[in-house]
């Protein structure tokens, strides 16, 4: 039996699906279930420990739309509206 594996791309981008115009990071990281509560949420955005687009983003509200994307702890998202091909 030959037994394939394939790399991760490091810089692929998980989706997270929006049915909305728009989405408040702090609620996009409790959505794509990185952390369990808004509170967790601001803390760590306001220590400067999450990125949107490439910049570091210390504002919990920040509204993300699609095509957006934000990192936290070296895995990147993708705001969409419906799951990527």
């Amino acid at each position: 039996m030959k037994v394939t594996v394939k790399k991760k791309d490091p810089n692929a981008k998980i989706p997270v699906v929006i049915g909305t115009e728009f989405i408040k990071l702090e609620s996009a990281m409790k959505l794509a279930n990185i952390m369990p509560s808004g509170g967790t949420a601001k803390m760590v955005i306001q220590d400067g420990l999450v990125e949107v687009n490439g910049e570091v983003c210390t504002m919990r509200g920040k509204k993300l739309y699609p095509g957006d994307s934000f990192s936290f702890e070296g895995l990147h998202y993708l705001i969409c509206i419906h799951e990527p091909q």
